[in-house]
């Protein structure tokens, strides 16, 4: 993962004087292309909701490449349309925005694309003509709705975007190959090892590797809870959101 674009203090979230960067910051800045670094905070924006966004139209029925186009060209659209200005002065979270967006950009797009069939163009990807095994991708067995599917994606990622920051912070403090060997836990799994092994592999005790493995479900904790308050505009909606992500991934 690429480092942080820096930013400026001048927003209001800030802790001991450094600037914390947030979706909200990077959203502000991708929105000004001519700005310094519109175009990497861009890049981490694009990034970071590629799969969420991706898959949800992936369900609408368009076959990959299409949908690989439609991702890409529903960036472009956000850039040229201006539709991220005054995204910070709206309530509620950017999860809903952004795919409120995403829709009004597929029904366009169909209408152009309903237009071309009529005079001979290219025809919409539809899910009926779909492979047996693209549709068994766009359509899994529990059959989950387009909205769902794009709701589910965005938790995974949240998760693990919360992973990957975790894992950098181990990496900083020279314990790279400790966080390696606990890592499954931060997505409720169980190590590969027993602590025990673990703990002859790390020079520490069978103990100490417990502590660890506790400190570092604890940490996880917080470093996702700090992920998905960057996506709400009112910190006070963190907590439903955490339990809303929790039930989605519990579908």
């Amino acid at each position: 993962m690429s480092n942080i674009v820096p930013v400026s203090c001048g927003d209001t979230r800030a802790c001991n004087g450094r600037f914390e960067q947030t979706q909200w910051t990077i959203i502000l800045r991708a929105r000004s292309e001519g700005a310094d670094g519109a175009r990497e905070a861009m890049d981490r924006f694009a990034g970071a909701y590629w799969q969420p966004l991706y898959q949800f139209i992936r369900r609408e029925g368009y076959g990959p490449q299409d949908a690989e186009d439609l991702t890409q060209g529903f960036y472009q659209h956000l850039l040229q349309k201006q539709l991220l200005n005054g995204v910070g002065e709206r309530a509620g979270r950017f999860r809903n925005y952004l795919l409120t967006c995403l829709k009004h950009f597929l029904s366009d797009e169909r209408d152009r694309a309903e237009a071309l069939k009529r005079g001979g163009g290219k025809i919409i990807f539809s899910r009926d003509a779909l492979e047996a095994e693209e549709r068994e991708a766009v359509e899994p067995s529990d059959c989950l709705t387009p909205d769902q599917i794009f709701e589910r994606r965005w938790a995974q990622a949240i998760l693990l975007r919360g992973h990957e920051a975790l894992r950098e912070k181990y990496v900083a403090r020279g314990k790279g190959a400790l966080f390696q060997a606990l890592q499954n836990l931060t997505l409720g799994g169980r190590t590969e090892a027993s602590y025990a092994e673990i703990a002859r592999q790390h020079g520490m005790t069978e103990q100490g590797v417990k502590s660890a493995a506790n400190q570092l479900r604890q940490q996880f904790f917080k470093v996702v809870r700090r992920e998905i308050e960057r996506t709400v505009n009112d910190p006070r909606e963190t907590d439903d959101e955490i339990r809303y992500l929790i039930s989605v991934l519990a579908r």
